[in-house]
């Protein structure tokens, strides 16, 4: 089962996105639990390249593909931008009761990826940044 779609760079399409995840696991079968965490997790990632990588750009767009073959999700989203947006390294577990004392807003979103998804994976591929990120569906 395979699917894909293209949205331009603008937070109004996230809304677009996670319907689009959560349908695609839905007609796999998929519970809701891995459904709502997948999704949280497509959603970071898609928001920190909107965001971040082309502040928000609507002339920029992102192709997002999700491949689900047997109890393997493979998902590839691809910005098209003219900036690499490369995050290097191990995220790291940041320490709640710290953030909260500090006030801190933001920062926790690729933890939480990192933690939800088995692998997460950025690199380059002809000039464009992808995210790749995969998870067992048991």
């Amino acid at each position: 089962m395979q699917d894909r779609i293209r949205i331009s760079c603008s937070r109004q399409n996230l809304q677009q996105v996670r319907d689009f995840v959560r349908d695609f696991l839905l007609a796999g079968k998929r519970s809701e639990v891995i459904v709502n965490q997948v999704v949280l997790a497509v959603d970071e990632v898609v928001a920190n390249f909107i965001i971040h990588a082309n502040e928000e750009d609507s002339s920029q767009f992102l192709d997002l593909i999700l491949v689900l073959v047997n109890h393997r999700l493979e998902i590839e989203i691809e910005d098209h931008g003219s900036n690499l947006f490369l995050p290097r390294g191990a995220t790291p577990t940041p320490d709640l009761r710290e953030y909260i004392r500090q006030g801190r807003r933001g920062g926790m979103g690729m933890a939480l990826v990192s933690r939800i998804m088995d692998r997460v994976e950025f690199f380059e591929r002809n000039s464009h940044t992808i995210c790749h990120l995969t998870k067992e569906l048991a």
